[in-house]
């Protein structure tokens, strides 16, 4: 009697913070978010348009070019680096498909092709520097994330990037560090980055 009686107060407190838990991500999670402004043109660089996306969650629908190439979930990380190869180099991805941290293979060789991408692919620490235009692609999270580097010098690193979430900027700066030969952005989780060969 009294196991049976410890379980329905341990079932109860346990959906008492689940509720608690949803209440607080439906009516915190966009507090910041200005609804009105999804879609609208925060940032650019050569040309490409970064967009306003609310939520990092937030999709409104999917982007696809018009010879039929899919561009990804408008307006999310992918789809900006996508489109920005895509109206930059004409570039179209093999594997059009996947989320931000599916653009890195740790099993290629560094300087190696990624065929899924078909660009190089260098992982972070790398005896090639990173360059303006690189995808850079980061494991942050169960999605990842993805952004342009726009500006390298030899300290630093600048990314342009879409979906920062609702109050983040558009460009970020990361420390850049050459040691033993060895080029590494000091960013958290950095898997590598990507270019155009």
């Amino acid at each position: 009697m009294l196991l049976n009686f410890k379980k329905i107060i341990l079932s109860i407190i346990i959906l008492s913070i689940l509720s608690g838990y949803g209440f607080c991500r439906v009516v915190y999670a966009d507090s910041n978010v200005n609804e009105s402004k999804i879609g609208m043109i925060v940032d650019e660089f050569n040309g490409v348009k970064v967009y306003y996306n609310g939520d990092i969650n937030h999709v409104s629908g999917r982007n696809v070019a018009k010879d039929g190439y899919n561009l990804g979930l408008k307006y999310q990380c992918v789809e900006f680096i996508k489109r920005y190869y895509y109206e930059r180099f004409n570039h179209k991805m093999p594997d059009s498909y996947g989320h931000a941290k599916d653009f890195f293979d740790d099993s290629i060789k560094d300087g190696s092709l990624n065929p899924r991408r078909n660009l190089l692919q260098f992982h972070n620490g790398s005896s090639t520097k990173p360059q303006v235009d690189d995808i850079i692609v980061l494991g942050w999270s169960k999605y990842g994330h993805v952004a342009i580097i726009s500006e390298v010098t030899d300290n630093n690193i600048e990314i342009i990037q879409q979906n920062p979430g609702p109050t983040a900027s558009s460009r970020a700066t990361f420390p850049l560090i050459y040691k033993d030969g060895l080029w590494t952005i000091d960013a958290y989780r950095v898997l590598g980055y990507l270019r155009k060969r």
